[in-house]
């Protein structure tokens, strides 16, 4: 996989925009914590009011001061902070706990990362019919086309959207996908959380 938009113009990793590297640096930290994990939740704060409101907390989440991050490069007003939530419920549909979330003013975006497993589309033209979604995941999982990817989704209250996908089979950062439709869905559910 390479950084290509849904429309194959090529994407630096670094791409432009406060939710594009929030979104990679979300992808980057999971990353980190190896495969086979639950979904995680985050909620996307202001850099800039978060160390004006919250110094404490933007100390503990390294969101930088005086406007360098921890590496010591100016960040860019807009900047946008990731703050990890509590694990989401066991047991519980994720479209069923997305529709319980209201988030406060504060949080400007939201962003969550899930594991999948997804088939090539000549492989989804097989899928036999009628089956029921339990037999259906069993059914992708024993198929030999089947690819396990990471997503990492992110929304803003003003309705923008990213995602970052990473194949496990390609688990490197310069192999990640982005683009603000790869996983509209996903995005869309995401952005119902901020819908009064």
């Amino acid at each position: 996989m390479d950084n290509t938009s849904p429309e194959g113009t090529a994407m630096p990793p670094s791409a432009s925009g406060a939710l594009t590297r929030a979104v990679l640096e979300i992808d980057e930290y999971v990353a980190g914590l190896g495969w086979d994990r639950p979904a995680l939740l985050f909620a996307l704060v202001d850099t800039a009011r978060l160390r004006e409101e919250e110094p404490g907390l933007a100390e503990r989440l390294d969101a930088g001061e005086d406007g360098e991050d921890d590496g010591g490069e100016a960040r860019e007003t807009g900047d946008l902070t990731p703050v990890e939530q509590d694990e989401l419920p066991a047991g519980v549909p994720l479209d069923e706990f997305l529709a319980t979330i209201a988030w406060p003013d504060a949080v400007t975006g939201c962003a969550l990362t899930v594991e999948r497993l997804m088939l090539p589309p000549s492989a989804e033209k097989a899928i036999p019919e009628g089956l029921s979604e339990r037999d259906l995941s069993d059914w992708v999982a024993r198929h030999p086309e089947r690819r396990e990817v990471r997503m990492t989704v992110g929304v803003l209250r003003d309705g923008r959207r990213e995602s970052a996908i990473r194949l496990r089979e390609k688990d490197s950062t310069t192999e990640v996908l982005t683009g603000a439709g790869l996983v509209p869905g996903l995005a869309e559910a995401l952005r119902a959380t901020f819908e009064d």
